[in-house]
């Protein structure tokens, strides 16, 4: 009997609560209970990052995530009238962008995601010179493209640097960034997928590995990849980019277990991780933007699929963080409530955010790395922030 990962789901389904004010935002009584329980898990993140890893840059679990937060919270909730938040996400880049080590080159785990942040932040702060040097040291990472150990995936891969390169165009504009460094990325990735595919036989034209294995999930495998391709929005590289990477949907499509979730890895038959990094909480958000780009209703069911294990197995005893965590499956049910508009799913990301009021109370793991945000609280603050205004909702690091 395999152990269980999650806790049983306490909560009833949706039947009819009233979630939505007047003006279309959160009910006041649902925000204030949101707003409190940030303000204290803020508090708490303050006290316990005195602790972490000083020498942790990352985005991932380090101080760069830190910084990611804190831009986020200016954006959801001081951009009006508090601009600390932004001082405090200059802070915590700092450090980072004076201690880089040139080795790794995406955004969550390497050079690229503290470059672009300082790009972006030093840009709001109205300090252009500062911002154009991150983004001119962003693109000199680019000589390490070809090297043929660089695996493709997000955490540390091609896809990784590109989605920086998005991240700053989304943030700063399209003209921020020459879209040719977006089409050599691009490129780069499709065509070592191809090259992969033809080598070994797949019926599919884009097969990736990491490490010698055939990933599949948001982390590390085809599910990442395909979708950060998606969000690629350009008149010459489109074509392709849908002729290559929709039959490839099409052929994950085919690997899904009979309960809605999704494989971590070619061969592997055991349905046990309902993970963003590994299972179906990483493929909803693949799934969801093939709809939205190829409007076919194969799409939409599969994610729908994906949204009721998630509901199901979600509660995960691992924490409440954003990689393998609570907080990273409720993103589902926000993805799927921006999509339909059904009040189920917002109802549903909702009661997966009272889980998190009673942060640290249910008997799970403590995270290697407790305070970061994929591993820790930074994510499920970033996770409630983004619960306030739930249709403009977007996955950290992973949705632009």
């Amino acid at each position: 009997m395999m152990e269980q990962r999650e806790f049983p789901n306490p909560y009833s389904e949706y039947s009819g609560e009233k979630l939505l004010g007047t003006d279309g935002k959160l009910s006041p009584d649902i925000a204030r209970n949101i707003s409190s329980s940030i303000e204290d898990l803020l508090k708490r993140l303050h006290a316990g990052l005195v602790e972490a890893d000083p020498d942790d840059y990352s985005v991932y679990t380090g101080s760069a995530g830190i910084s990611l937060l804190y831009l986020h919270l200016y954006k959801t909730l001081g951009r009006s009238q508090d601009s600390s938040f932004l001082q405090t996400a200059l802070d915590h880049i700092k450090r980072p962008l004076r201690h880089l080590k040139n080795r790794k080159m995406s955004f969550l785990c390497g050079d690229a995601g503290p470059l672009a942040l300082g790009a972006v932040i030093y840009s709001r702060l109205g300090k252009n010179k500062e911002s154009k040097d991150c983004l001119s040291r962003l693109e000199g990472l680019q000589h390490k493209l070809e090297d043929d150990s660089l695996p493709d995936e997000l955490l540390f891969g091609r896809v990784g640097y590109l989605f920086s390169l998005l991240f700053v165009q989304k943030q700063l504009g399209p003209d921020a960034m020459d879209s040719t460094h977006i089409t050599k990325v691009v490129k780069l990735v499709l065509r070592s997928g191809r090259t992969m595919s033809e080598r070994d036989g797949w019926s599919h034209p884009l097969m990736f590995a990491w490490h010698d294995k055939h990933y599949l999930g948001a982390a590390h495998g085809l599910a990442g990849i395909f979708y950060t391709l998606m969000q690629v929005h350009s008149s010459s590289l489109q074509p392709d980019i849908d002729k290559l990477v929709k039959p490839s949907i099409d052929y994950m499509l085919t690997l899904r277990f009979p309960s809605g979730n999704c494989p971590s890895s070619i061969g592997s038959n055991t349905d046990k991780l309902v993970h963003w990094c590994h299972g179906a909480p990483g493929w909803i958000h693949m799934f969801v933007l093939a709809y939205k780009t190829y409007k076919d209703e194969k799409y939409l069911k599969a994610a729908k699929d994906c949204a009721q294990v998630i509901w199901q197995r979600g509660l995960l005893k691992k924490g409440y963080g954003i990689c393998h965590g609570l907080a990273g499956n409720a993103y589902a049910f926000l993805t799927m409530y921006k999509l339909t508009g059904d009040m189920a799913y917002l109802y549903k990301a909702y009661k997966f955010a009272e889980w998190c009021f009673d942060y640290g109370k249910h008997g799970c793991r403590t995270p290697d790395r407790p305070f970061s945000l994929f591993e820790g609280m930074a994510g499920t603050i970033y996770f409630l922030a983004d619960l306030l205004d739930p249709q403009h909702a977007q996955f950290p690091a992973f949705e632009l």
